[in-house]
């Protein structure tokens, strides 16, 4: 088999496991994983090179009935996915009933004309018994190409299922270096991994209604400073963020900046800061800034 290439777009309903498998395929970590849903809000890709290969994975937003307008960017931003992409993975957390959102996903993916790899994920929740019933019901859903039982988190099955897409792929094309694996800038990998700081140590309204902006990033040869502002919508929140005393903050500065120092390979001085932007996720204008909305949006 000769060297072929393309783009893989992996969608799913909130909480499937994709950016465990795209870290999983990629092994490394490029994109942030929590317990809470949505916590991807931007298309993310990661990159996988070998011998014969490589393929670029579009982590995406999970496909959910948006409430404010980052919602329905999230979802946008989901589905745009899919205009430059070869092969779809649909991927389903098999410890979750088959329901109404995933009709929804099957609805639309009909209606385009891509080949798509059905993933059950998590598969290490269920025995063989349990899984051949959940199997048996995905299969008469949709004309799937093919379908993938695996367990992101345990890198089961992973290397089956990279084999079968790459029979999907028509380029020949090296689009990135070898040694590249994600495509973002370096302020955004920043400002994600102290959000996810912030959502794995804070509780049910905090995840949602928080962003993070690097106002200040300055690297020298021996060391990198970092000024990033969290954004909450209430002054509870901003509270909660802060802490008691600042503990809150402390902590979650202290885990950014131990995560931070092994991904940038220096040491970091990180500061934040917490602010109150009322209902900024019904801000086009806010989330244009952040860059959840492309520009051709117009403003409020």
């Amino acid at each position: 088999m000769g060297f072929v290439s393309g783009f893989v777009a992996i969608i799913g309903r909130p909480n499937a496991g994709k950016s465990t498998l795209i870290n999983s395929i990629i092994k490394q970590k490029i994109a942030i994983t929590t317990n809470k849903a949505q916590t991807t809000r931007n298309n993310i890709r990661g990159i996988m090179t070998d011998e014969n290969s490589q393929i670029i994975f579009v982590d995406t937003p999970g496909i959910h009935k948006p409430h404010h307008q980052l919602g329905e960017a999230m979802v946008k931003e989901a589905w745009s996915s899919l205009s430059g992409a070869d092969l779809i993975y649909f991927i389903v957390d098999v410890s979750t009933k088959f329901g109404s959102g995933d009709e929804f996903i099957l609805r639309q993916l009909a209606t385009k004309k891509l080949p798509v790899i059905l993933v059950l994920n998590k598969i290490d929740l269920l025995t063989k018994e349990e899984l051949i019933i959940y199997l048996e019901k995905w299969q008469s859903s949709f004309d799937f190409k093919e379908i993938v039982p695996i367990s992101a988190l345990k890198n089961n099955n992973i290397d089956h299922l990279i084999e079968v897409t790459k029979g999907y792929l028509k380029d020949t094309i090296r689009y990135y270096p070898d040694n590249q694996v994600c495509d973002y800038p370096e302020q955004f990998i920043i400002a994600e991994i102290i959000r996810e700081k912030i959502l794995m140590n804070t509780q049910e309204e905090i995840p949602h209604s928080v962003a993070v902006v690097i106002e200040k990033l300055v690297a020298k040869k021996d060391k990198m400073i970092i000024n990033a502002m969290i954004l909450v919508e209430r002054d509870s929140q901003k509270g909660i963020v802060i802490g008691k005393q600042g503990s809150m903050l402390k902590k979650v500065g202290s885990q950014a900046r131990n995560e931070l120092e092994l991904v940038v390979g220096c040491k970091v001085f990180l500061e934040l800061f917490v602010r109150v932007e009322k209902n900024w996720r019904d801000r086009k204008r806010q989330l244009i800034q952040l860059g959840y909305v492309k520009t051709e949006f117009s403003d409020e």
